[in-house]
């Protein structure tokens, strides 16, 4: 069994949804995946223990997923950069982070978007629908934000981005 870069962005939405019951059509109409697709996906996060069943609920495991998104993630899901390009701020230039990093002449990296507001350096999404997911909810494009920070921010950038993912989970305890 290997983790696949949707499977992060289901384990995070199923963070933001803390308690909430979901099923597997409602979630994939969320994160633009098929059913079949998240099934596999969450089989893979309960095996990867990166979720565990409640009952019939399926949430986060929060210790495993901070031990890995902290340690492990930017070794196994390095983003891919490129030319400038208009879209979606992410990492250091986007909320929650951004207001620490005003950095001026800097180019933000952005996840290229054609409609997008924002003109930076492309910088590969975990996922490839993450952008879309995280249009319709906030509180997922800020994690996703964040562990973009700490997928391919810079020393400084990945410690805040730490620290801020740290707290957040701290907001879901209780949650397991």
């Amino acid at each position: 069994m290997v983790l696949k870069p949707q499977d992060i962005l289901v384990v995070l939405k199923l963070l933001t949804l803390q308690k909430q019951s979901w099923n597997y059509a409602w979630l994939g109409v969320q994160l633009g995946m098929s059913p079949s697709q998240l099934h596999a996906s969450v089989k893979r996060v309960l095996k990867s223990q990166l979720a565990v069943k409640r009952g019939e609920a399926v949430v986060p495991h929060l210790r495993n997923l901070e031990e890995f998104i902290v340690h492990g993630l930017r070794y196994v899901f390095v983003p891919e950069r490129g030319e400038l390009t208009r879209g979606m701020p992410t990492a250091w230039a986007a909320r929650p982070l951004v207001e620490h990093f005003q950095i001026e002449g800097e180019v933000p990296p952005v996840w290229p978007d054609k409609d997008g507001d924002v003109r930076g350096e492309a910088f590969s999404p975990i996922y490839k629908l993450a952008p879309q997911a995280a249009q319709v909810d906030d509180e997922l494009y800020e994690l996703l934000v964040i562990i973009d920070a700490i997928r391919g921010g810079r020393a400084r950038e990945r410690k805040l981005a730490i620290e801020e993912f740290q707290k957040r989970l701290g907001q879901y305890v209780g949650m397991e």
